[in-house]
Order: structure tokens, then sequence, then C-alpha cells
């Protein structure tokens, strides 16, 4: 993992600054007193790469790109329209329904885990980077300025920091219903400005046919992919693209069991 230290806003309070020296000290960081010192500064004089940032009801990550903080972002709109009875494209893609059980290999920012989990009911959700994973974590467990729909769908989101090739590895076979991907596009679409902060600290890795093997194995029902509309990964990997989305810049992909 980059190199990073752990810090506070100026001024913390005392259970802010214990908070922030838990929190280095599981994740093997150092912590530093923020004192009056700029990002910049702190990252300069500590040769750091990036800053976990711990705030008085959150945490963010200060990378080269930008802050990188938890927000469900597009999960409460979507959320809404599911509730008024519309299509969501993610959800049809992995064709759940409450009581299902999911495997996001790849969490993130959280916003299609927590859709999943308005819908299944529960979801594992597993993040590589335990910076982003930290961050996620304490926001979906934390995060209190939503409908009670969102926060109950937040809370039942269990997020694990591994390596899914790991995870799959460990999985009986047939353990979930599905198992979903979206990796990080290796061509990034800067104008998605809102995520630009997480690319230092993405997984870049492109899906193996291995691991969609153990996916295949883990999964009951479908595996499914998200992936730029057009990516050659869906005929490398054997999925099959799904309709509907043509204006979208994304698609999604499925190899489906039944």
């Amino acid at each position: 993992m980059n190199n990073f230290i752990v810090t506070t806003i100026r001024k913390p309070t005392e259970a802010v600054e214990m908070l922030a020296k838990e929190i280095a000290l599981k994740l093997g960081g150092n912590f530093v007193a923020r004192e009056d010192l700029s990002f910049d500064a702190l990252k300069t004089i500590h040769g750091a790469e990036n800053i976990l940032l711990v705030k008085k009801n959150s945490l963010s990550v200060v990378t080269s790109e930008g802050e990188l903080f938890f927000h469900p972002n597009t999960a409460h709109l979507r959320i809404k329209n599911l509730r008024g009875g519309e299509s969501d494209r993610l959800i049809d893609a992995l064709k759940i329904s409450s009581g299902s059980k999911v495997l996001d290999c790849t969490l993130g920012l959280g916003s299609d885990a927590i859709v999943e989990s308005f819908v299944a009911g529960k979801v594992v959700a597993l993040e590589v980077n335990p910076l982003i994973a930290e961050v996620v974590s304490h926001g979906l467990k934390n995060f209190t300025d939503d409908s009670p729909h969102i926060l109950q769908a937040m809370r039942r989101v269990e997020v694990i920091n591994v390596d899914y090739g790991e995870f799959l590895k460990t999985c009986a076979d047939n353990s979930f219903d599905v198992v979903y991907f979206d990796p990080m596009f290796r061509h990034a679409v800067k104008k998605s400005s809102g995520i630009n902060p997480i690319r230092p600290l993405a997984d870049n890795r492109p899906l193996t046919k291995e691991i969609v093997a153990e996916a295949c194995r883990v999964a009951k029902n479908r595996v499914v992919m998200k992936e730029h509309n057009g990516s050659s990964e869906f005929k490398r990997l054997g999925f099959e693209i799904l309709d509907g989305g043509n204006y979208s810049s994304v698609a999604f992909g499925v190899i489906d069991k039944a």
C-alpha cells in the first residue's frame, strides 16, 4: 500500500485524537499530530503519499487527486427510484431479490453495495485497499444524514479488507447467489471528478480468467461485471453483454449459470 500517515483536523477533541491513534495502530501507519500544518507540509515532512484524516464524525483520505470521503452518492436517487417502482440496471443484471446472498468484490465508494443491500438485505463487500476500506466502512456505520431506508441498507453492508482473489479461494461452492465485479476503469474518465480522488488508491489490475472461474464456482446463479460500454474485457473473460443502457458509458456483462 502507498505510504501514508494518520492525522486529525486542527484543534481536535481528545476523542478524535484517540480515534486517529487507534486507526493508525490498526492499519499499521504512523499517527502524526496535526498542529497547524497544511496537508502538503505534512506529506513533505513525513514522506507520505496519502493522509488519512480523522474528523469529528467522519474519515477521509487526502490523495494527490483530492480528498476522498464517504457519501452515498447516487445510491440515494437509485433507491428512491426503486421504491417508486422503477428499475435499476445493476439490480436487473444481478437478478437479486430479498434474501439473496451477494458478494460484491469491489466495494470502492460503496454506492453499488448500498443499492444491493437495499434489495437483498445483506451484502458482503470486499476492498483490497485498507484506506478505502476504513473510510467507507466507517461511513456505512456512522453516516446519519439520509432516509431510514438508505441508512438501514448501509448498516447491512459487511466490509472486508481483503484481495478478492484470495477471498474467493476460501469460499465454498455456490456459497453466494451472485458475485459482482466493478473493476476500476484503466482508461480514466476525467470528467468523473467525483471519483478522481480514489484513483491513486484504486486497484488497477484487470480481472483474470482464473478469478472469473473462481467466481463462477462460488456463485450459485450468476457472475456480473461492469465495464466501459464497448470494452473488449467482456469477450476476453467470457461475459455476455446485456442489452439496455445504449446511451450510458457503462455496460453490464453476465455469466449465467442457470
